[in-house]
C-alpha cells in the first residue's frame, strides 16, 4: 500500500488552507482506510512543535496512522522555462509519497527549469505545480490536472479560475502562465508562453 502526503504552507506561525488539506485527507482515508477516523490536521498541528516565523513546508506523511511530520525551511525554486513533455500518469485527488513517475518526466525537461505534462493532447501539470493560462481576460486551469490541488480547488472556488480543457495546440493562444501549489500563491510566479520549449 502506498503512502501519501500532505504539503501544507506554514507562514509566521499561520497554516493555509487546513480546511481543503483536512478534505484531501478525508478522502484518503474514505478510499483506503474506511474503517479508521481520519487523521485530525489542526490537533496534529496545534500539539506540534512548530516555528513561528518565517515560512516553512510542513510535511506530512501518512498511511492508515501518521508517520512523519516534519517542518522544512522553504525556498522556492525559480522556473523560467518549461519543457513540453508527454506522460501517462492518472489524474489522483491525493498526494502520494511515491514521485517515481514525475521524476521520470522532470529527468526529460533537458535545458528547461521544470516540465509543463501533456495527457491525450492536454496539458495537466508541471512536475512541482498546478497550471493555470491567461488569454488576455480569464485565467483558464485544466480540467482534468494530475494532482487536484489545494491552492487551485480554492482558487476555482473563488471564481478566480476557469476549469477548460486546453489543447497543447491552443497554447500560444495564451500570453502566459502561472504556476502555484500549496506553498506559492497564484500570481507569485508567471512565465511568458514563448518560454515552453517542444
Amino acid at each position: 500500500m502506498c503512502r501519501f502526503i500532505e504539503s501544507i504552507k506554514l507562514q509566521d506561525g499561520k497554516f493555509y488552507r487546513i480546511a481543503l488539506h483536512q478534505a484531501r485527507v478525508d478522502k484518503v482515508f474514505a478510499d483506503f482506510y474506511p474503517a479508521v477516523k481520519p487523521i485530525n490536521l489542526v490537533e496534529l498541528l496545534i500539539k506540534s512543535d512548530f516555528p513561528e516565523t518565517g515560512i516553512h513546508k510542513c510535511r506530512i506523511v501518512f498511511d492508515s496512522e501518521m508517520q512523519s511530520l516534519e517542518y522544512i525551511p522553504y525556498v522556492r525554486r525559480e522556473i523560467k522555462s518549461l519543457k513540453l513533455v508527454e506522460t501517462d500518469m492518472e489524474t489522483l485527488p491525493y498526494k502520494i509519497e511515491d514521485r517515481t513517475k514525475l521524476d521520470i518526466a522532470f529527468a526529460k525537461r533537458e535545458a528547461c527549469d521544470d516540465v509543463l505534462m501533456i495527457r491525450n493532447d492536454l496539458l495537466t501539470d508541471t512536475s512541482y505545480s498546478n497550471i493555470a493560462l491567461f488569454d488576455g481576460e480569464n485565467w483558464i486551469t485544466p480540467k482534468s490536472p494530475l494532482l487536484f490541488g489545494v491552492n487551485r480547488a480554492q482558487l476555482v472556488a473563488e471564481n478566480k479560475l476557469i476549469q477548460k480543457d486546453i489543447k497543447v495546440s491552443e497554447l500560444f493562444n495564451f500570453q502566459r502562465i502561472s504556476l502555484f501549489n500549496a506553498m506559492i500563491e497564484f500570481g507569485e510566479m508567471e512565465i511568458q508562453i514563448d518560454a515552453i520549449k517542444h
